[in-house]
């Protein structure tokens, strides 16, 4: 009876002892070897440089993992959306914009688990019940330091201040609504962007209006450095990648970063995919704090692990969007807000860029 007592005894001992090393608590970066040893997964984003970038943040595990990795490009909400209506979804993982997550949550992205990744060194505010960043840049603007010397304009209702600061401004025209821009000229209107309202994107946009009629609204990114390189606008909304680009080139411009607008891609899986765990494996190694690093150091986009410490010149380190100082004064826009609002903040913004 002893040897019976003690082997049972053993025996449930180790069973409950099995579903700790199951739910083993991830930690980014870390990838087992050879654990995807002949598997294969597709990574989707839009190419060029940046997923070039991506790639090199992911070799570690390739190597480690034995997983073969297929990219894919660009991103199309309505291809996905194609694959997973038709059950045959070939994409894994998908870096896709700012919104389309939170738009198609459950639909077309599945809810994460967030047992599966270690998200603790992702800035605050950043993850989403779908995704997590792939990146971050900002949305800031930069002033003509001739132009206002002693007295620069020191946030975005000073952006919006034309008397106070006059001058020429030059604003984001390239696509949809920056939905942080209204919000700030809403504030600026006297507004209070937290309980911003439907009625209350037409206030927004009608500050927009009122910066007058010498506003400049680019079309490009490459047009907005442009704009800096030649001095042509005294204050210009940019994202910090042309704006760190043009310092570089010898812009004589001065950033503001008080409210920069957070602005990151979105890493998610689709709903559908065939291997969920090897797809949470590949996005938990691809938050880790080297893979963030070479990310940096490859692209000049800001890494979305807290600890990574990319080594990068001194003008991109100072446009880099993750220093404790930086995730202070940065803005996040009203994501839910926006997503229910779309529709109606592109057509008040389309509007604005006809000349209505």
């Amino acid at each position: 009876m002893r040897n019976f007592a003690g082997a049972l005894a053993l025996t449930m001992t180790c069973a409950l002892a099995l579903p700790v090393f199951a739910q083993e608590t991830p930690v980014a970066g870390a990838v087992k070897e050879g654990s995807l040893e002949g598997k294969t997964l597709t990574f989707v984003s839009y190419g060029g440089i940046y997923q070039d970038g991506q790639v090199a943040a992911l070799q570690e595990f390739v190597e480690k993992s034995g997983v073969t990795l297929l990219n894919d490009g660009p991103t199309e909400i309505a291809k996905l959306k194609a694959q997973v209506d038709a059950g045959n979804v070939t994409w894994d993982v998908v870096d896709t914009a700012d919104l389309p997550p939170y738009v198609h949550c459950g639909t077309l992205f599945q809810k994460l688990d967030f047992s599966k990744l270690d998200v603790s060194k992702i800035p605050p505010g950043q993850v989403g019940e779908c995704s997590v960043p792939a990146m971050n840049y900002g949305v800031i603007f930069m002033y003509k330091t001739e132009t206002y010397k002693d007295n620069p304009p020191q946030n975005w209702v000073d952006f919006f201040d034309t008397e106070k600061f006059p001058g020429s401004r030059a604003i984001d025209g390239s696509g949809d609504p920056t939905g942080g821009l209204i919000e700030q000229a809403f504030k600026a209107a006297g507004g209070d962007p937290k309980a911003i309202t439907p009625d209350d994107i037409e206030k927004g946009i009608q500050k927009l209006r009122d910066l007058g009629p010498d506003t400049i609204y680019w079309k490009t990114g490459a047009e907005s450095q442009q704009l800096a390189e030649s001095g042509e606008a005294d204050m210009i909304m940019m994202w910090t990648g042309r704006a760190m680009t043009a310092a570089k080139n010898g812009a004589a411009y001065t950033p503001v970063w008080q409210d920069w607008l957070v602005v990151m891609d979105q890493m998610t899986i689709p709903v559908g995919v065939k291997d969920t765990d090897a797809a949470y494996a590949l996005l938990n190694a691809y938050l880790g704090q080297r893979s963030q690093e070479i990310l940096t150091e490859k692209t000049s986009y800001t890494p979305i692990h807290m600890d990574a410490k990319p080594q990068v010149d001194e003008i991109t380190a100072s446009f880099l969007t993750s220093t404790p100082e930086r995730i202070a004064q940065g803005y996040q826009q009203n994501i839910p807000f926006w997503v229910e609002n779309f529709d109606l903040a592109a057509e008040k913004w389309n509007a604005l860029l006809s000349g209505n």
